[in-house]
């Protein structure tokens, strides 16, 4: 892995956390803090996958170099181990999220959503630097994974 993505996503949730790491109840500080370390790693998810698809969609050249890094990027991402990042009490009906609390009824397949995310973005990153039409055989498969957990288990947006 890229040593400066690991120092920034490093970075990013550690600074998520310690805003979190102020008042209220422990159960309150691991929610908040959990959520926001969640929803870094989502930032990074899109930020990376935002990338892939403009050059699929042609608003953006293709860049294998570049498409080979976002891939690469978003694979470690979704390879990390998730099971912190979801503690009881930090779903929408406890704090503020867009975490519907089915998650925590179909842990199961939530997980197993998360696991269909990894498997597609393995796949966009054995291919992304391959050219444009690697990254477009692909784009469909990543984005129906973040498409299928988030119709799900996602609060729409208020």
């Amino acid at each position: 892995m890229n040593k400066g993505f690991a120092f920034l996503a490093g970075g990013l949730v550690a600074l998520a956390m310690a805003g979190t790491a102020i008042g209220g109840s422990h159960e309150d500080k691991a929610a908040g803090a959990a959520q926001s370390a969640r929803e870094a790693q989502m930032g990074l998810y899109a930020f990376n996958l935002g990338l892939l698809g403009d050059m699929a969609k042609g608003t953006v050249p293709y860049d294998a170099a570049a498409a080979q890094a976002a891939a690469s990027n978003l694979a470690a991402l979704t390879a990390l181990d998730q099971s912190r990042l979801w503690p009881e009490g930090s779903d929408e009906m406890s704090i503020e999220t867009r975490a519907k609390a089915e998650i925590w009824d179909n842990m199961d397949d939530f997980m197993t959503k998360g696991d269909d995310l990894m498997k597609a973005a393995a796949a966009m990153a054995d291919v992304a630097g391959n050219g444009l039409e690697a990254v477009q055989g692909q784009i469909g498969a990543v984005g129906g994974a973040c498409g299928a957990c988030h119709k799900a288990y996602r609060a729409p947006e208020n």
